[in-house]
This record gives C-alpha cells, sequence and structure tokens, in this order.
C-alpha cells in the first residue's frame, strides 16, 4: 500500500513514476477521497469538542437550576449527536472505499528501474554458455516421456490438463532438488526454513498484493474463505504482521518449501507445454525482512543466492532486470534469473527476485523500532524463487541431454541420487 502523504506531497512525481507501469493510472479519485476523509474527520472533531463543552455546560445549568436554560442545551446536544452520526457514516463509507483504491494502486518503481515493455528487459549479465549439440536438442517432455520420468496423460485423468506427475526417477529427482536447494540456503547462506500452510486467508492476500486485483489468478475455498498458495512469498509476507521488530534482528531471511498453485488464465502456444507454465508446481521460496537501508544490498544478495543453485548445477543462465511495465503488482524492482531450455531455443524465467520496499509491510503493518531510538518505522520486504522446480526440472534434462535421449545428472545430484545418468 502507498504512504498518501507522498500522495498528497508530491502528487505530479508520484503518478509520473506510477504510469512508467501503466499509462492509465489516475490519481485524482484517491486524492479526493483522502481530501473529504480530512474534511470530515475535521467536522467530526470538531462536533466532539462542542459536545464535551456542552456536557460540562448542562452539567453546571443542573446545579444551577436553571432548567429552562439546560432543556434549551439538550436539545442542541441532541441535534449535533445525530449530525454526528451522519458525519461519521459518511467518514465511514468514505474510509472503506479509500482504502479500495489505495489496494488497487500498484508499488511504485524504483528509480534505477527502466521504462519500457516486457520486450526491453536490460540483461545484465550471462553465466556459463548455451550448449552446442551435434544433434537436434529434444524437448523435455519427449526427454521425460522417453526416460518414464512424467506421465501427463495420468495426471490429467486426476486433475486436468496441465498438472504434472512425476513418477520413478522422476519423483525421486524432483524431492532431491527440493531436499538440496532448502539445504543450500539453510546451511551455506544462513536462512531460517519454514515449512507453513498451504492454504491461507483473505487478509494475508491482501497484504501480499494478490487481493484483491488478482482474485482470478487464485484458487480459492469459498466455504471456508480460504486461498490456495500461489507462492510462499503470499504466507512469508504475513508472518510477523501487527508487529514490532527490533533492529538488531534485521534482517531476518526465511526459505520455505510449498507446492503452488495457479489457474494461469491467459497463457497459450507453446507455454502450455510439459513443464513450462502448470496449475501446479513446487517452489523453495526466499523472504528477507530488512531496514530501508539495507534493502537493495539485500537483493543483490538474495539474487547472488538464487543463481547459486543454479551454478552448482552447471546450468546456463541470464540474469535481467525488468522495466516498469513488467513488474508485479507489489514489486519496486524486480531481477528475474532465467534459465537456458535449448529444446525450446529460449531463455525462461526460474527465479523472480523483488524488493517490495514497505509496501506489503503497510498493508501487514509489520514495523521495527530503530536501534538509536525514535518512532518505529516499516520494513522492506523482498522475495525470491530459490528456486521453482518445475523450468529447473526441464532445464536439467535439456541441458544435459544426450543423442541416445539418456540425460547426464548434475554431480549434486547424480550423488544424491547415487547414478550419474537417467535412461
Amino acid at each position: 500500500m502507498l504512504d498518501l502523504r507522498r500522495l498528497r506531497s508530491d502528487r505530479e512525481g508520484t503518478l509520473a513514476q506510477l504510469r512508467r507501469r501503466d499509462p492509465n493510472i489516475d490519481l485524482s479519485r484517491v486524492l479526493a477521497l483522502d481530501e473529504e476523509r480530512r474534511e470530515l474527520q475535521r467536522q467530526v472533531d470538531e462536533i466532539r469538542r462542542r459536545q464535551n463543552e456542552g456536557s460540562e455546560r448542562v452539567a453546571a445549568l443542573a446545579r444551577s437550576g436553571d432548567h429552562a436554560a439546560r432543556e434549551r442545551l439538550l436539545a442542541e446536544l441532541k441535534e449535533l449527536a445525530e449530525e454526528r452520526k451522519r458525519l461519521e457514516d459518511r467518514l465511514a463509507q468514505v474510509e472503506g472505499e479509500l482504502e479500495e483504491e489505495l489496494l488497487s494502486l500498484p508499488n511504485i518503481p524504483h528509480e534505477s528501474v527502466p521504462t519500457g515493455t516486457k520486450e526491453e528487459k536490460v540483461v545484465l549479465r550471462t553465466w556459463g554458455e548455451p550448449q552446442k549439440f551435434a544433434f537436434p536438442p529434444q524437448h523435455h517432455v519427449a526427454l521425460a516421456q522417453r526416460l518414464g520420468l512424467l506421465d501427463f496423460e495420468r495426471a490429467a485423468k486426476i486433475a486436468g490438463s496441465r498438472f504434472p506427475m512425476y513418477v520413478g526417477e522422476g519423483a525421486r529427482l524432483e524431492f532431491a532438488l527440493l531436499r538440496w536447494m532448502l539445504e543450500l540456503h539453510v546451511r551455506e547462506h544462513g536462512y531460517i526454513p519454514i515449512l507453513p500452510p498451504i492454504l491461507a486467508n483473505r487478509r494475508s492476500f491482501l497484504v501480499s498484493g494478490q487481493l484483491p486485483k488478482f482474485a482470478a489468478e487464485l484458487y480459492h475455498c469459498p466455504a471456508d474463505d480460504l486461498f490456495l498458495n500461489p507462492t510462499a512469498e503470499s504466507l512469508l509476507a504475513n508472518l510477523h504482521n501487527d508487529e514490532i521488530l527490533e533492529e538488531e534482528r534485521l534482517p531476518l531471511k526465511y526459505v520455505a518449501y510449498t507446492p503452488c498453485f495457479r489457474r494461469e488464465a491467459g497463457s497459450y502456444g507453446e507455454e502450455q507445454r510439459g513443464l513450462i507454465r502448470v496449475h501446479q508446481f513446487n517452489k523453495i521460496e526466499l523472504f528477507w525482512y530488512t531496514t530501508p537501508e539495507q534493502s537493495y544490498q539485500a537483493l543483490e544478495e538474495l539474487v547472488s543466492h538464487a543463481e547459486k543453485v543454479l551454478q552448482l548445477l552447471g546450468l546456463h543462465y541470464r540474469v535481467t532486470l525488468l522495466p516498469a511495465s513488467d513488474l508485479a503488482f507489489q514489486s519496486a524492482k524486480t531481477i528475474d534469473i532465467e534459465v537456458w531450455l535449448p529444446g525450446q531455443g529460449g531463455y525462461y524465467e526460474v527465479s523472480s527476485c523483488s524488493n517490495c520496499e514497505d509496501f506489503q509491510a503497510r498493508r501487514g503493518n509489520v514495523r521495527y523500532r530503530p536501534k538509536t531510538g525514535g518512532k518505529p518505522q516499516y520494513v522492506h520486504t523482498l522475495n525470491g524463487s530459490g528456486l521453482a522446480t518445475s523450468r529447473l526440472f526441464a532445464a536439467i534434462l535439456e541441458q544435459n541431454q544426450r543423442q541416445d535421449g539418456t540425460v547426464v545428472l548434475p554431480r549434486v545430484l547424480a550423488e544424491l541420487l547415487d547414478r550419474e545418468v537417467l535412461g
């Protein structure tokens, strides 16, 4: 949620930044509601002051025996009470409308975020080189089916299309990836492991930014008004709601494993094939709580932790900076890590690392107490995949395939599975 004081004090500057995300964003309604809210509050406070003074005068008139004056004053106070009730009803309505407007506004892009479209993202760096094959590289679906790692047909019988089912060595590989990544982030990068619920309430999704705007993308359980987790960010962003943390505890770094569920409405073509864009997938999520001064250095460290996974697996990838128009709703800056899939001849995102600044913290009322003293301030929150396994699984198969359709496992996975080759 945006800071209303910033919207008031720098209306044009804030609007210009928000329009880098969406040229149709308009602040006129939110500012008009804010002005009306403040005027209504001023009037309610003035009536409350007059009521308090009137109550004291009623008591004084009762003691003096001036009953006629007391009755006239009581009649005036009754009118004031009716007027106050009318104003407070309108104030509550305006506050509700103002909150809806604020909840609909995305985060303000950081100054380092370029303006542009999705196609204009900036490549910051690459690691490794695309493999040169002496044969046409196969798609991971063909490889997985030949090796008996995935069974999309039987998964469709159970749940419908675009739900994967890992079988045999595929299931072992998936679990090995998840366990290895979790341990890597705990032991080498200092994260606190979390195994959270995969259902969350409405407030949790308001805090994280999925609601109200993206309700259509969520799987909802109406009887309990609970939502299936689309990413553990939605859960971890709520760990410290309504708390004041001590600055000495920051940064707090959490890592969580969850299955993730997304409707993925509107995707089509090649992206519907195999593991590229599915309704259910597994993910290791990284989440930070920091001070504002720490958060952009923290973003670079967070990205490096996600990169380390790909480096240890020996997978070629690139790192890109997203332009303003392609940022997630809650993000002020996002750096994507994209792995190379030779079977498709393109790069696909496997980790999206974002600094949300105080956007989620304002929604969740998460603050910290500065060690130098003073008023509690909102924390900054950051998130990133560390990593999502679906496209990672595909990359392992496609980048390490051999002409005979077998796949050489990266060393760290070969040790866990006690085999060097699939097939």
